[in-house]
C-alpha cells in the first residue's frame, strides 16, 4: 500500500494559484468571492506548511519567489489535471445531473420522500435539489427546472400546474385537548397563533385571508409566534406552541400518522399552487423533460 501523502487543502491551493496569477492578495480574493484576510491566511498557512517562503510581500501586491514560481507549475499541472478529471466525469453518458430549485417546505415534506421513486427508474441520473426561502429561477445559474409557488405568471418561463394551494388548519392533539373542540373558525381565535412571515407580495395563505374566506365574524388574533421557514413552523405546532396553516400536500404525513390533527376538519383552496418552471432561455434536455413528466405524474397521483 502506498503512503498517504498530507496534501494542503483545494482552497489553500487555489487562494495560491490566483495570488500568483494576479499578484495581488485583494484581487485574488475579488476573484475568489473571498476577502483579502483570508486569502492571506491560505498562503501563510501553506508557507508553513511547506516551511519556505513563496511570495516577496510588497507594497502594491505580491511576487513568487523562486521557490514560490516552481511550486506554481506543479500546483497548475494539478489543478489542471483535477479540472479534467471533472468535467470528463459530468460528461460521461451514465452520470446526468437535473439540478431542481424550489422552497424548504417543499423540498422537506413533498420532493425529498419521492426521489427514491425516480432514482430507482433512473439509476444513471442524478438530482440536486437547491433549496431557497425565495423563489429560484430556473434562468438562474446551474438550476434546469424550478417548482414555484405562485399564480402561474413567471415572466417569458413556460410553467406547468402541479398542484393547487390547498390549506386546513392544523394543530397537536394535545393542544387540541387542551383547548377542547373548535366548532368553527371564529372558535380558531381561542388557540394560540403560528404564522409564516411572508414577503409583502407573497401570495399564499394566513390567517387573515383564510379566516375571511372561511367565513369568520371576526379577525384572527395577532400571531403568538411568527417564523420564517416552514418547517420551524410545523415543528412548533408539532409541540402544542399554537395552530398553523397547514398546506397540502406538505401535511399529510404528519396527518397521517397522528402527530398534528386538523384543528377544523375543512380543506380551503386558493387560485395558486404549486408549478413546474422551465426555463426561457435555454433548452430543455431530454432527461429532464422525462423528469417533469415523472413530477406532473405523481403529482396527479397525489
Amino acid at each position: 500500500m502506498s503512503e498517504v501523502i498530507s496534501l494542503p487543502p483545494l482552497a489553500t491551493l487555489q487562494a495560491f494559484e490566483v495570488s500568483a496569477r494576479l499578484g495581488n492578495f485583494t484581487a485574488a480574493a475579488r476573484e475568489l468571492g473571498s476577502t483579502q484576510s483570508a486569502v492571506s491566511q491560505h498562503i501563510r498557512r501553506l508557507e508553513l506548511e511547506v516551511g519556505v517562503r513563496l511570495f516577496y510581500r510588497r507594497y502594491r501586491g505580491v511576487a513568487l519567489t523562486e521557490q514560490g514560481r516552481q511550486f506554481l507549475e506543479k500546483v497548475v499541472e494539478g489543478l489542471s489535471s483535477i479540472a479534467q478529471g471533472v468535467e470528463a466525469l459530468q460528461q460521461h453518458p451514465d452520470h446526468r445531473v437535473i439540478n431542481v430549485g424550489t422552497d424548504f417546505a417543499f423540498a422537506a415534506y413533498w420532493l425529498l420522500p419521492l426521489l427514491s421513486k425516480f432514482r430507482e427508474a433512473h439509476p444513471g441520473v442524478e438530482v440536486r435539489v437547491v433549496t431557497a426561502q425565495e423563489s429560484i429561477a430556473p434562468d438562474e445559474a446551474n438550476i434546469d427546472i424550478a417548482i414555484q409557488f405562485g399564480d402561474g405568471q413567471f415572466g417569458q418561463a413556460p410553467s406547468r400546474l402541479l398542484m393547487y394551494e390547498s390549506v386546513v388548519p392544523v394543530c397537536s392533539p394535545a393542544l387540541l385537548e387542551r383547548y377542547g373542540p373548535i366548532r368553527n373558525i371564529d372558535d380558531l381565535n381561542r388557540l394560540p397563533l403560528l404564522q409564516l412571515e411572508a414577503a409583502h407580495d407573497s401570495k399564499w395563505f394566513d390567517w387573515g385571508r383564510l379566516f375571511s374566506l372561511m367565513g369568520a365574524t371576526e379577525r384572527p388574533r395577532e400571531p403568538d409566534l411568527t417564523l420564517n421557514n416552514y418547517t420551524l413552523l410545523v415543528q412548533a405546532a408539532i409541540a402544542g406552541q399554537g395552530a398553523a396553516i397547514g398546506w397540502k400536500p406538505m401535511c399529510d404525513s404528519m396527518l397521517d400518522s397522528g402527530v398534528l390533527v386538523p384543528a377544523i376538519p375543512r380543506i380551503t383552496r386558493s387560485d395558486c399552487g404549486y408549478y413546474l418552471v422551465l426555463p426561457a432561455t435555454k433548452a430543455v434536455a431530454p432527461m429532464t423533460q422525462q423528469f417533469c413528466e415523472w413530477l406532473i405524474n405523481e403529482c396527479q397521483a397525489d
